[in-house]
């Protein structure tokens, strides 16, 4: 195992009802900026709870944060925060809006002219602005970590950033909202989480079993959920198994100790910001390709994980690695998800070197635990996703 240090200061308020509890969580002096997104909140009876809440405190509200966080959008919210002195964020949403806020959490205190540089120079985060969050699309697991990513649609990037000062000061995390999303959005979750595990786990043995075991169950407790979650996103237990395996899948717990990747991310991304597909649906088109690419390298996890996860025992490691790979693009079509460039844009001749161009420019050019997917395994990657 790996030396590491964790440290996670996030405090967690889980349960049915206890949205009611955010009115003791900020300050009775606060200057509150609360952010959300297109509306959804104000039809399935989250907006009234938040705000039910906050009486007594004094708010704002900026609505309209756009699926992948827009620095646009996210500018004409930070011209808020600088004239009517806002000093508490609150995001009120799915890893979008809470992305958002982490940016605006950086960027209210940034003392450059830029703040795109926050992103662009990859300037990492010491203190921000306080915030929390209300959680209403489980998926990221962003209501537990530091991390956040945003779009620029003029420049046609997604960038991410973070650091110490990005940590929610508490997220509330109430199950029952779960039953009001779309099943686009439930497929979206579920693959997103999925994936976020297997780029901390898919890698290479090192020792690490008590972390290995804890990244099999949240991925074997994601499969066990996913039809159930899909055929009835109102059940209690369901739902509270999802909303948690998708905060546990990256939290910061299970990449402790061990080798990740997070190539398969940085591809998808670069989907996003040239097509507007999904994210969680980036990294189902990718995966399948950038494992049987590293085959060789990732055999023995791959193995491993069709053991554990998916109860392959026959085959060599070679043909459980494959077995594997074969399952997880079988799980993702399970919940609707295509796993094909092509089934998403026409437009995809050409894809692979505009892709792999770009991440050379921003001198990414040995991605992943070994730092063997350069440029080049780039485009053979996307090129076979089409």
């Amino acid at each position: 195992m790996l030396n590491f240090e964790l440290q996670n200061p996030v405090k967690i308020i889980f349960g049915k009802g206890e949205i009611a509890k955010l009115t003791n969580q900020i300050p009775t002096d606060a200057n509150i900026l609360m952010l959300y997104g297109r509306g959804s909140i104000k039809k399935n009876g989250i907006y009234e709870q938040v705000t039910t809440a906050l009486q007594g405190h004094n708010y704002t509200e900026f609505g309209g944060i756009p699926a992948n966080p827009e620095y646009e959008v996210l500018m004409d919210a930070l011209a808020i925060i600088k004239s009517e002195k806002i000093d508490f964020l609150l995001a009120v949403g799915g890893g979008s809006v809470i992305d958002g806020t982490k940016f605006l959490a950086s960027a209210a205190l940034y003392e450059g002219d830029e703040p795109w540089d926050i992103l662009d120079k990859g300037i990492r985060t010491e203190v921000g602005m306080p915030f929390g969050n209300v959680l209403t699309l489980p998926a990221t697991g962003t209501e537990m970590n530091s991390g956040s990513v945003v779009s620029r649609r003029e420049l046609g990037e997604k960038r991410g950033m973070g650091g110490p000062g990005l940590f929610p000061k508490f997220s509330i995390l109430d199950p029952t909202v779960v039953a009001s999303i779309p099943q686009r959005q439930l497929a979206n979750g579920v693959t997103d989480a999925f994936t976020h595990v297997m780029e901390q786990y898919m890698t290479y043995p090192i020792g690490a079993d008590l972390q290995d075991r804890f990244a099999e169950s949240i991925m074997s407790s994601l499969v066990a959920t996913a039809p159930k979650l899909m055929k009835d996103a109102s059940d209690y237990t369901t739902a509270a198994n999802f909303m948690w395996c998708c905060t546990m899948a990256l939290n910061g717990l299970i990449q402790k100790g061990v080798p990740n990747d997070w190539a398969i991310h940085a591809i998808g991304h670069e989907l996003t910001a040239l097509y507007g597909i999904d994210h969680a649906r980036t990294l189902a088109i990718i995966a399948p390709r950038h494992y049987h690419h590293f085959l060789d390298n990732k055999k023995e996890k791959l193995a491993q994980y069709g053991e554990r996860v998916w109860n392959i025992t026959e085959g060599s490691t070679e043909e459980k690695a494959k077995a594997a790979i074969a399952k997880t693009e079988i799980f993702f079509h399970s919940m609707d998800i295509p796993t094909r460039l092509s089934d998403y844009t026409d437009q995809y001749q050409g894809t692979a070197e505009k892709v792999s161009e770009t991440l050379r420019e921003r001198g990414w050019v040995a991605l992943g635990e070994h730092k063997a997917v350069t440029p080049e395994a780039v485009k053979v990657i996307v090129e076979g996703s089409y």
